[in-house]
């Protein structure tokens, strides 16, 4: 990994509910309001964006551990925000910590941690994973 990713250092990303977007269980609509997964899906997103300017040519990240509190509903049409900051590199693992906001404030919060690897040694990974 580059140099110059250090502590404290955050990224964001933003975007509009959608009907897409809302709590599903095996595609059936569950609820009309924005899917833990997918809260967690753009928490991730803001962790990754966070490390990719420093990651070399020959390397990737993998998400490797999350942990997620969903605190409160944002409905399809509102805005929201999921933010990371980089709390400690230790060794091959980044830990972040994450946390989304609509208008009205918080709506969850936690960590994820990703694990910075040469792109050559995930795609063993991913090979070796697949059914004969």
């Amino acid at each position: 990994m580059l140099n110059g990713l250090k502590p404290g250092m955050a990224a964001a990303v933003s975007t509009v509910v959608t009907e897409a977007m809302t709590a599903r269980l095996a595609g059936a609509p569950i609820h009309p309001v924005l899917a833990t997964t997918v809260m967690i899906e753009w928490m991730e997103w803001a962790s990754r964006k966070l490390i990719l300017p420093y990651l070399e040519p020959d390397e990737d990240a993998v998400g490797y551990r999350v942990e997620v509190v969903h605190l409160e509903p944002t409905r399809v049409g509102e805005p929201f925000t999921a933010t990371a900051e980089l709390l400690a590199i230790e060794g091959s693992r980044v830990e972040t910590a994450v946390w989304a906001e609509n208008p009205r404030g918080r709506i969850g919060h936690g960590r994820i941690t990703q694990v910075v690897l040469k792109k050559a040694d995930l795609a063993r990974r991913f090979q070796s994973s697949q059914a004969p």
